[in-house]
């Protein structure tokens, strides 16, 4: 609008910009959309018996470019001849898991690597998400699942996301009658842990 649109040499630019600005917008409100439905009871889950082994790997190959950029290794610690069942909504976990495995993949290290492993635990399965990345301070750990939260606030927006995904996942987790967790250490990297009921 100050002549740039004239401008061939910064119009492109200026409107990938403002593409890339209003493609975060749509994933802020549907987000809040989101969490506001959960937070009220409003969105009721789709319960089923499903292999979540067999999701994870799935999870893990829609990753793999976004990885391959930073040459981040995704490892599946999982026989995938077993299955492993669990009762849960599958698109709302396939939201947990796929979120973790961003946030890994956001937050770590060049040449890092991102696993997932299972384990029986009673009546659950126990989930595990863990890199090698940057880590969490010991101080920010209580408030990571707090809406728009962000431990580093510049490096998160150069990183892009809206800052309520762990928000979501931690509401979504919660929703199924179950706990996620967090264990971290700076500059050497973070584990999420959740349970699921046994199928």
């Amino acid at each position: 609008l100050d002549g740039g649109l004239e401008d061939e040499k910064i119009n492109r630019e200026y409107l990938k910009r403002a593409d890339r600005s209003v493609e975060r917008m749509i994933n802020i409100v549907e987000d809040l959309q989101e969490i506001s439905q959960l937070e009220s009871g409003e969105l009721e889950l789709e319960m089923d018996r499903f292999d979540i082994v067999f999701l994870a790997k799935e999870i893990l190959e829609t990753q793999e470019l976004k990885a391959k950029e930073k040459n981040i290794s995704l490892v599946l610690l999982q026989d995938l001849s077993q299955p492993i069942f669990v009762i849960a909504d599958r698109n709302r976990i396939r939201q947990v898991v796929t979120n973790l495995v961003v946030n890994s993949i956001r937050y770590g290290k060049e040449n890092g690597e991102t696993k997932i492993r299972f384990q029986e635990s009673g009546e659950n399965i126990f989930v595990e998400i863990a890199d090698n990345g940057i880590g969490i301070s010991k101080e920010h750990q209580p408030r990571i699942f707090e809406r728009f939260f962000r431990a580093d606030k510049s490096r998160s927006r150069e990183q892009g996301g809206t800052g309520l995904g762990l928000s979501i996942v931690k509401h979504i987790i919660e929703a199924h009658k179950q706990t996620i967790n967090v264990i971290s250490t700076e500059g050497v990297g973070s584990t999420f842990s959740f349970t699921l009921k046994k199928g």
